[in-house]
C-alpha cells in the first residue's frame, strides 16, 4: 500500500503543477488581454481625434475650393469685359483715325 501511496501522490503533485502551470498561463493572457484592449482603446481615440481632424480639413477644403471656383468665375467674366473694353478702343481709334485723315 506504501508504493500505491506514493504514485498516487507522485499523479496528485504532477496534478497540482499541471493546474498551477495552466493558472499561470491564464494569469499571462489576462495580462495581454488587458494590454490588448488598452491599445485598442488608445488606437480608438486616435481613430477619432483624426477623424475629427479629418472633417475640418475637409471643410476648411471645401471652402477654399468655393473660394477659388467663385475666383475663376470673376476673373474669366473681368477677362471678358477687358477683352470687350480693348475691341472698343479699337474700333475707336479706328474710327478717329478716319476722321482724322478726311
Amino acid at each position: 500500500m506504501t508504493q500505491q501511496g506514493a504514485v498516487l501522490q507522485g499523479y496528485n503533485n504532477e496534478l497540482v503543477k499541471c493546474i498551477e502551470d495552466l493558472c499561470m498561463q491564464k494569469e499571462e493572457l489576462n495580462k495581454q488581454i488587458q494590454q490588448a484592449e488598452e491599445e485598442k482603446s488608445k488606437l480608438q481615440h486616435e481613430i477619432q481625434v483624426l477623424n475629427e481632424q479629418l472633417e475640418c480639413v475637409c471643410e476648411n477644403l471645401a471652402q477654399k475650393v468655393a473660394s477659388r471656383n467663385k475666383l475663376d468665375k470673376i476673373l474669366a467674366e473681368t477677362e471678358a469685359a477687358y477683352m470687350k473694353i480693348l475691341d472698343s478702343s479699337q474700333t475707336l481709334l479706328s474710327v478717329l483715325k478716319k476722321e482724322v485723315g478726311s
